[in-house]
């Protein structure tokens, strides 16, 4: 039991320290605002839910943004939103592939997680986040809702800007993610799982 519990850790422990370099690896996407930024740092928390559960998942995605905070630049809201946005992401993915534990399992849990994303970083910043980010960084919603009209002339207010800026971006970071990890489903799930 205790060798489990120990390779259990390390496994979580390996996973998240690739996600926080792969946190450093972003990318802008044309048509969006010059701050939301794609990178695959959800790859291994997707990997450890598929391999070990949500729970491997979620303490992933922790260590990755906790281990980011030292290269914070929003005061730990920018990492507090990534870990929301990611758990978000990863416990509906583990639920559905808890009962389908296959490929199909696996596309259909991405669906899941992607659209479950998608909703909740649009709720999240509409009334927590973007608020947090006004108050706390002193940067006006106005400002933020020009950045993305500046990228998206049809972007007009808060509601236009979660619309056509952020439900979107999560969409296109949820089908990277899951092409990334459908290309590499077959020759790393079987690692992970092996004792």
């Amino acid at each position: 039991m205790r060798n489990h519990n120990v390779k259990y850790l390390v496994k979580i422990g390996l996973l998240g320290a690739m996600a926080t370099l792969l946190m450093f690896l972003e990318l802008p996407i044309p048509m969006m605002p010059i701050f939301l930024k794609l990178d695959i740092s959800e790859l291994p928390a997707i990997i450890a839910t598929f391999s070990m559960g949500p729970l491997a998942g979620v303490l992933v995605e922790l260590i990755k943004n906790i281990l980011h905070i030292a290269n914070t630049q929003t005061l730990g809201i920018g990492e507090c939103a990534n870990f929301l946005v990611g758990t978000a992401f990863l416990i509906p993915l583990g639920y559905v592939y808890a009962r389908r534990a296959d490929y199909l399992g696996a596309i259909l849990a991405l669906l899941a997680g992607t659209v479950s994303m998608m909703f909740w970083a649009s709720l999240l910043n509409y009334f927590v986040l973007l608020p947090l980010y006004q108050y706390a960084l002193h940067f006006p919603l106005d400002q933020i809702v020009s950045l993305g009209s500046a990228a998206n002339p049809r972007i007009s207010d808060l509601k236009t800007f979660i619309t056509l800026a952020i439900a979107p971006f999560n969409a296109i970071k949820g089908l990277v993610i899951s092409v990334f990890t459908l290309l590499i489903y077959k020759r790393v799930l079987p690692l992970l799982r092996a004792e």
